[in-house]
Formats: C-alpha cells, structure tokens, sequence
C-alpha cells in the first residue's frame, strides 16, 4: 500500500499517549532503584514494570550510587584527596623523607634520634 495511491481518508484518529514527561519524586527514584538492586538481573524487569526505560533506570542508579540521588539517610558526600605537605616559613620545613632501594619510605622530623633513624632504616632494607 503506498501513501500516494491510498486516498481513504482518516475518519478517527486517537491519541493514546500525550507524550508529556512525568515528574518522578525523588522518594519514588530511590524506591525504583532500590527495588532494581534487590536481586540479580532485575533491571529490565523493574524498568519494565514502572514504564521507565532502561537508560533512565541506568541513570537513577549511577546517581544513587554517587550520592546524587535524593535524601539517604546516614551518608554524606565525601572525597578522599591526597595529603598536602604542610610547608613552614624559613630555610626548610624540619622534615626528611627517605627511601631505600626496596621502595619503602619514612618520614622522619628533624629532632629524629639518629640512633633510633639507623635501626629503622636497616629494617626497612630488610626483604619481606
């Protein structure tokens, strides 16, 4: 049949679905999610039964697992990040960082007893 040569014309037309998006509270994301998660496998099937696709299941989840998802009770944001050196005025900051051959490595402060610094850089140099 081709649209050019078909001249019936349209007596009823019905529109199922507007197509307007819903709004998902943040408590009803984190239920979905919660219920996707509860078991192996249940992505599909939960993304399926809510009328949701999966992509967007996907992305509830990837948010939920940064935090980014609605109110958890209990968890805060929290980054690690590496250590600054903490730098004091003057010709140097007092601190000394060793490494022996093996890789391992101490930082000692300038008042180390050198008696005591000779000990523990002998049993670092020590194998396993």
């Amino acid at each position: 049949m081709d649209m050019l040569t078909d001249s019936r014309a349209v007596s009823r037309l019905e529109i199922v679905e507007t197509g307007r998006r819903r709004r998902w509270s943040d408590a009803e994301k984190l239920r979905i999610v919660e219920e996707s998660l509860s078991g192996p496998r249940l992505a599909s099937a939960t993304a399926r039964r809510h009328g949701i696709s999966n992509q967007l299941l996907f992305a509830w989840r990837k948010a939920y697992r940064a935090g980014r998802l609605g109110e958890i009770d209990g968890f805060i944001p929290a980054a690690i990040v590496p250590e600054r050196p903490v730098w004091s005025g003057g010709s140097g900051c007092g601190r000394i960082e060793i490494v022996v051959a093996n890789g391992r490595r101490v930082v000692v402060d300038r008042d180390v007893a050198v008696e005591a610094l000779i000990r523990i850089v002998r049993a670092l140099e020590q194998p396993g």
